[in-house]
Order: structure tokens, then sequence, then C-alpha cells
């Protein structure tokens, strides 16, 4: 069986401190964070044994997990065993990047976000040219806020061409055609993160080959859908591996739309869906901006397990 799992564990700290969002400057605990390298040990071992399966794993944590040291060596590790096809993690790049010279380099990769004002521009780049350097796959995005546009820019001439540079619409914000057509400038998908994407009913990969999992291994379809389908240590998730339709009116967020059926996206970033690499130049969605759906099954029942 090829797996897609998408693991967040109980962190919840960053040493960042965006306005945009609720985990800023958030500290946990000592007992916190031990909860979390206990979490996170145990799932890097259950992984680890899954000779019999691929394995692709995207760590999505809701704080900062570079700045620990049990998150760099779960990549690490990961990184060198034959079934893992992949191994990523959403990072904000505050931390050094000399330890990904031991990761197997071909299957290790990062998504990385820029946040204007927490961290200065310079330190940022060279962060993404020593990943350049060490041939670590990664790429760059930024949240799509007005005050950010010249910063975006600067990046984006800054980066190799081959660098993908992404743009998140804020959340709870509404696009003019104007502003819109300025972040498409710089991302030419970003018309997918514009609009929310009708999704209820609708196949998604989701609950049968794209699982998401949290630090007392309990198994869901997406951090999105709170229905369990059971526990990644008994195993009693694999029988609920199968095609359902969303139970969601709308999917507004990359790491959920991205596994929609009905959109291109998988093709769009073939060999790089966990990292949000696209597998050649991104071109522009469509003029208007809206993405008309593609061939897909036919909606499916809406299935609680």
């Amino acid at each position: 069986m090829d797996l897609t799992i998408l693991y967040r564990g109980p962190l919840a700290s960053c040493d960042y401190d965006c306005p945009y969002c609720p985990f800023a400057k958030r500290r946990d605990s000592g007992e916190a964070l031990r909860s979390d390298r206990a979490a996170l040990e145990r799932f890097t071992a259950w992984a680890a044994a899954q000779t019999d399966d691929g394995l692709s794993v995207l760590f999505t944590p809701w704080g900062e997990g570079l700045v620990r040291s049990w998150y760099r060596k779960a990549l690490v590790e990961l990184s060198r065993l034959p079934h893992i096809r992949r191994v990523a993690i959403q990072t904000n790049l505050s931390s050094r990047t000399g330890w990904l010279a031991e990761a197997e380099r071909d299957k290790v990769a990062l998504w990385c976000t820029y946040h204007p004002g927490q961290t200065p521009y310079e330190r940022f780049l060279g962060r993404c040219r020593e990943l350049a350097a060490l041939g670590v796959r990664h790429s760059v995005g930024i949240v799509g806020l007005d005050e950010h546009l010249e910063e975006a820019r600067r990046l984006r001439s800054a980066l190799p061409p081959e660098v993908y540079l992404w743009v998140n619409a804020a959340e709870g914000h509404t696009y003019t055609d104007e502003q819109a057509d300025r972040w498409t400038a710089l991302d030419p998908l970003f018309p997918y993160s514009r609009h929310p994407h009708r999704s209820r009913g609708l196949p998604c990969r989701t609950g049968e080959s794209v699982i998401s999992v949290d630090g007392d291994g309990t198994v869901r379809r997406c951090h999105f859908v709170r229905a369990e389908l059971g526990n990644l240590y008994d195993g009693s998730y694999r029988s609920s591996l199968v095609p359902r339709g969303c139970p969601l009116d709308v999917c507004d967020c990359h790491i959920g739309y991205v596994h929609l059926e009905t959109l291109p996206l998988y093709d769009v970033f073939a060999g790089g869906v966990l990292e949000r690499i696209p597998a050649g130049p991104a071109r522009p969605v469509t003029p208007d901006g809206l993405v008309t759906p593609g061939p897909a099954r036919r909606p499916l029942p809406l299935v609680s397990r």
C-alpha cells in the first residue's frame, strides 16, 4: 500500500509572533514538549517498521518543529529508509540547516514560509541559499497580505527561477481582481488559493490514500474533518481506507484541496505534492482566476468511516 500521512503532534509553540496566526509566540511547557517528543518518536518507529508499505510523510505542526531536535532527527532517519518515498515538513526556516547534510537529499524536503517582520529578509534568504547549496528540495512562500507584496517581489527576484514561490490567500481575506492579479504575477497558481473550493460530495484522496494522524495515533481523513477512522498503532484504520465524498461544503487550505480529485493539482505538483513543488514551471490557471473542475470519478456518498 502507498500511503501519504499528514502528521500533527501536540506541539503548538512557535518562535514567531505573526499577527495572523493564533499560535504566535505560544510556549509549550516542559511536559508538553516531552509529550510531543514521545509521540513523534512513537510515530517514527511505527513508520520505520512499515516496510511492506510505501509511505510519504508531511509534518504539519501547529508550531515550529525544526527548532526541536526530535523533528530534525525524525526527518533524517525517515529519509534514509528505502520504503519512505518522501518526508517533508512545513517550517518558518528560522533554525540552522546544516543537519540536512545527514539526510537523504533525494527524499527530504522543506515547505518554507517567509514571515516579514518576524525575521530579517537577508537571514531568510540566506537560509534558502543554504538549502540550495545542500541540494535540498524546497518551496518558498508568503501570506498574500498587501503589506507583504514588496517583500514578496523582492524575494521572487532573489530566488533562483527554479525555486517555486507560492502565495497563500490570507484567511478571511477577499481579493479584488486587481489585487489578485498582483499576486498571480508572482505565483501563477495563486488563483487556486484565492477562492475556497466546492467540495461536498466530491471525490478526494483523503481517507483512501491520504490520512491525517495526531500524536495519539488517531487517524482522520484530513486535518479538517473530525470523524475518526481508527488508530494508527492498532491497525484499525486500515479497514476504513475507502473512497468517500467530502462532507464539508468547501475546502480552503492547500494541504486539503490539493487532494481533491476534481482539481488537477496531482498533475501540477507531480513528484512534489508534499513539499508544494510543481513538476514544471507554474502556469496561470485561467484568466478570470476561477478553477473549472476536471475529469474525476462521480460524486461519492458521504460516509462517516
